[in-house]
């Protein structure tokens, strides 16, 4: 986004003490300390010129946020690619300014802020203070502005934007990254993630107007302005009230005996989740204590990702155990993905996959939607969706069932978009997932959504424990009647942008000038789609059916042996990400076969394409 610092006058009663002897990089300087009114972050920058470290301040300041997968995110701290409250107001500057041209009832219609509990001191930065100067700059400008009065789970801003007309809406959240990090993720008037081409015009806009208004450091609008709305009552008892749309076991519920462990991870979902169990005619699931409530510092946990699995559920199994409790579910800081563990007979803990989990919750919606739809509900009406790097099993089981199974680009902003435009054209969209542990069960949200994938679980184990059987057992059933979809996924960090680049170029001239590789070691590769080129050797065109998305870097192999397998650069964090699956057809049931064979050619991806030792990478675990 842009050069160093912004186009724009510099205020010349700002004396900066000591030239950097780059005249780019001096206007940036100048520039942040002309706008900047966070004493805090202003302090960082002028330290850094006091000591010389022009080649942080460069870092700092001459490169700007851009639309990942999950909007803008970055660390909190000073300078034009962090997070912090002047970037958050030029980037609602620049939304404004999107809005106005593309609305004529903007200001009447509203925009809805809500955010998280996320903070940093030494940058004097919190969500809510990032959500006050987002409705300020709004505010200012006569706009109706709804904001949460509370933190509250991210799925409500797109439900809310929905459910009250708004045409657009933001969230104060970086979800699962470290604490160090926050961002501000843009849905549209379709409850949905904004998605090319908004993201790129937003972007121009906001570098048209850098300079903060008058009234966009106004935090205090929030508490004054009659223009301000809190939706916070209205959203959360019609969240709840939807939520029931998938509830269909009611009478097992309230009878249950089964128990549960809920951690929210230091963040928002402990109210929500709690009155969602409520809805659903649950007791109460049983609370982690040491991380019900909001902790910046996420401080009993290494990271706040519980994708991570075991080792940073340590606390809600042993709490389980403690209370008999069978089944944890896991809502991430900002409560919009979930991850589930279950204790087997042997007593361990079975924590599932993302793609486990979603063979789970297709079975479970669409043999719902099967009982209670109408005599004359046809069944190629229905959909399911996925991201291209997650698992084919909704594929297998629409292909058996005689549903539409969809795939979209990594990122639920696809997802989201491609549902509506599903639902506009009279379908019936029952569920969607991407791999890493994001859910949508129902379409009351346009996104992934722990707090109603939690319950959804809770009731799943319930009916299932009346039939005889665990999760995990079920899982082997649907797999059994589906073939087996063996998957694995993980990551290497890389924080050298260059090096990312290198690998994958190297990738599209394996053998010689815009050539893929034929083969990886000793699997031959049957066909080849690079999204962010838009080649795909399976189609006659050569041209990927998938839009082409040039921003991040993505390569999938289609093996001869049925694995397929996809190299990508995540949207949020610095990681270099691997995906691959074996699918096999029904009746191919020696599971261990499977997980030799995709083991082997991981370790062939691994070795030949990415080359870890060469390259710096560190693998996730070390």
């Amino acid at each position: 986004m842009g050069d160093c610092g912004a186009p724009g006058d510099v205020n010349s009663n700002v004396l900066v003490a000591r030239s950097t002897g780059d005249a780019q990089l001096d206007k940036a300087v100048w520039q942040w300390l002309s706008w900047d009114k966070n004493q805090k972050t202003k302090e960082q920058i002028e330290s850094l010129l006091q000591d010389g470290k022009h080649k942080e301040l460069r870092e700092r300041l001459c490169c700007r946020l851009s639309f990942g997968t999950a909007g803008l995110r970055s660390a909190m701290g000073a300078g034009f690619c962090y997070i912090n409250d002047l970037t958050v107001i030029q980037s609602t500057q620049g939304i404004y300014k999107y809005l106005e041209r593309n609305f004529s009832d903007f200001k009447q219609r509203g925009f809805v802020v809500g955010y998280d509990t996320r903070g940093q001191v030494t940058s004097n930065c919190s969500s809510k203070k990032l959500a006050k100067l987002t409705a300020a700059v709004l505010l200012a400008k006569d706009v109706l502005v709804y904001f949460f009065s509370t933190y509250v789970p991210t799925p409500f801003v797109p439900y809310a934007v929905q459910q009250l007309g708004a045409v657009a809406g933001v969230m104060i959240t970086a979800s699962h990254n470290r604490k160090e990090d926050n961002g501000y993720k843009v849905y549209w008037e379709n409850g949905a993630q904004i998605t090319s081409p908004h993201d790129k015009e937003i972007i121009k806009c906001i570098e048209e107007c850098v300079e903060p208004w008058n009234g966009s450091w106004n935090e205090n609008l929030v508490d004054t302005s009659p223009l301000r709305q809190d939706p916070l009552k209205k959203i959360c008892d019609s969240y709840m009230e939807d939520l029931t749309k998938i509830c269909y076991h009611r009478e097992l519920n309230v009878q249950s005996s089964l128990k549960f462990v809920h951690t929210s991870f230091h963040g928002v979902g402990h109210d929500y989740v709690q009155l969602a169990f409520q809805a659903f005619g649950f007791q109460p699931p049983i609370p982690v204590p040491e991380q019900k409530d909001p902790d910046p510092d996420f401080s009993t946990v290494k990271c706040p990702n519980p994708e991570e699995g075991e080792s940073v559920l340590e606390l809600s199994l042993r709490l389980a155990e403690k209370e008999g409790a069978k089944v944890v579910v896991a809502t991430d800081p900002d409560a919009d993905r979930l991850a589930v563990a279950e204790q087997q007979e042997s007593g361990c803990w079975k924590v599932f996959t993302g793609n486990e989990l979603a063979a789970l919750f297709g079975w479970w919606m669409f043999s719902c939607w099967k009982q209670s739809c109408s005599q004359d509900a046809d069944v190629r009406n229905v959909y399911m969706l996925a991201t291209t790097v997650s698992s084919k099993i909704l594929r297998a089981i629409a292909l058996k069932e005689g549903f539409h199974f969809e795939e979209t680009l990594p990122g639920f902003k696809w997802i989201g978009s491609r549902v509506k435009n599903l639902l506009d054209n009279g379908k019936e969209v029952l569920f969607a997932f991407e791999e890493s542990i994001g859910f949508m069960c129902g379409t009351s949200v346009l996104d992934k959504d722990g707090v109603s994938a939690a319950v959804v679980i809770a009731e799943m184990a319930t009916y299932l424990q009346g039939q005889g059987l665990s999760l995990a057992q079920k899982l082997v059933d649907i797999y059994e009647m589906y073939g087996y979809h063996i998957s694995k996924t993980s990551y290497f960090l890389c924080y050298d942008p260059a090096t990312i680049k290198r690998i994958f170029e190297r990738l599209r001239n394996f053998d010689g000038p815009e050539s893929y590789p034929k083969c990886c070691g000793a699997y031959n590769i049957l066909h080849v789609r690079d999204v962010t080129t838009g080649y795909d050797s399976s189609q006659l065109s050569k041209k990927s059916v998938l839009p082409v998305s040039k921003s991040s870097q993505m390569i999938t192999f289609t093996f001869q042996n049925g694995c397929v397998a996809t190299l990508r650069t995540s949207g949020t964090e610095p990681k270099i990400k691997y995906y691959a699956e074996m699918c096999a057809l029904p009746g191919h049931s020696d599971r261990s076969v499977l997980e030799e064979e995709l083991q082997k050619l991981i370790e062939a991806l691994i070795g030949n394409f990415l080359e870890p030792a060469k390259n710096g990478l560190t693998w996730r675990s070390a």
